[in-house]
């Protein structure tokens, strides 16, 4: 099981070159890329991408590379010749218009701007590609590997609130027959008093506490929340992309806990039902972070 917030790093350097991958991530309910890369390698972004979603299903991914090349064959001394006869025909006609002497020798001219210029030879991207391509792996196994990390822990924690869930269902269970004996003596109390020494049909209270029973019984919903307990506790035990599953068992959850406290006629399982969807609001919150 993985987290979605992770961090990978990794760096390559050689005579010729040297490539730095860095990556980060926060919660985001798909995947979600933003590179920061310098210009030169803008057309190696989508090997980058491919390559990355072989590592990672959800989460905003914020990738960062840095690159410097050490090679002094990819510059070039470029002459400008249209500048150099701009300049050269300007000072001519200032010689003209300003009666100077024209002491303009090839090495003053050469000094001018753009006359002389370093160009850098575009690289090969199948070179750089093949060079970059292992640093963003290993980035992102470094990344995948801290995700895991913090995985162990949430898996640790929700398995804990998954228990304390599952205790609080037993309670639900374990009050419900109870409910029902306290309003059947009520009941017979009330009709008593009305009554007094009238003879009460046992049959009609029978009837009346069978109503109520049926009324508040929240077994089909007690059963179904131990499922999901069982169940999102086996999903918690996979590896892969189980964020989306575990927040819709979530969901399912919480509206069991709903109907149970819409059929809740006691203060105790109110109670009771409301920490059930306090402890299911933080598994939610939880599931957040998974990817």
């Amino acid at each position: 099981m993985k987290s979605m917030t992770g961090f990978g790093r990794s760096e390559f350097q050689n005579d010729l070159y040297k490539f730095t991958v860095e990556m980060k991530s926060v919660n985001h309910r798909y995947l979600d890329f933003n590179f920061k890369i310098p210009k030169k390698l803008g057309a190696l972004e989508a090997g980058m991408r491919s390559v990355l979603k072989e590592y990672m299903q959800r989460g905003k991914v914020d990738v960062f590379v840095t690159y410097e090349n050490y090679t002094q064959d990819r510059v070039n001394l470029k002459y400008n010749h249209d500048i150099a006869g701009q300049y050269l025909a300007y000072l001519r006609r200032m010689e003209e218009e300003f009666s100077l002497k024209n002491d303009v020798t090839v090495s003053v001219l050469s000094k001018f701007p753009e006359v002389f210029a370093m160009e850098e030879l575009s690289a090969d991207e199948e070179e750089l590609w093949s060079a970059l391509e292992p640093v963003v792996r290993k980035a992102a196994e470094a990344f995948v590997l801290s995700r895991e990390k913090e995985g162990v822990h949430l898996q640790k924690d929700l398995l804990e609130k998954l228990d304390a869930m599952y205790a609080r269902v037993l309670e639900i269970e374990k009050r419900s027959p109870q409910i029902t004996r306290e309003y059947r003596e009520k009941l017979e109390k009330k009709m008593k008093e009305l009554l007094e020494d009238t003879q009460i049909e046992e049959s009609r209270i029978a009837a009346e506490v069978i109503l109520f029973a049926d009324k508040i019984c929240t077994d089909e919903e007690t059963v179904r929340l131990k499922s999901h307990i069982e169940n999102m506790k086996q999903v918690l035990q996979s590896s892969e992309g189980i964020g989306r599953k575990l927040d819709f068992i979530a969901q399912e959850m919480n509206r069991e806990a709903n109907t149970i406290l819409a059929k809740a006629n006691d203060i105790a399982t109110s109670n009771v039902a409301i920490d059930l969807k306090t402890e299911i609001e933080k598994v939610r919150e939880q599931i957040q972070n998974i990817e």
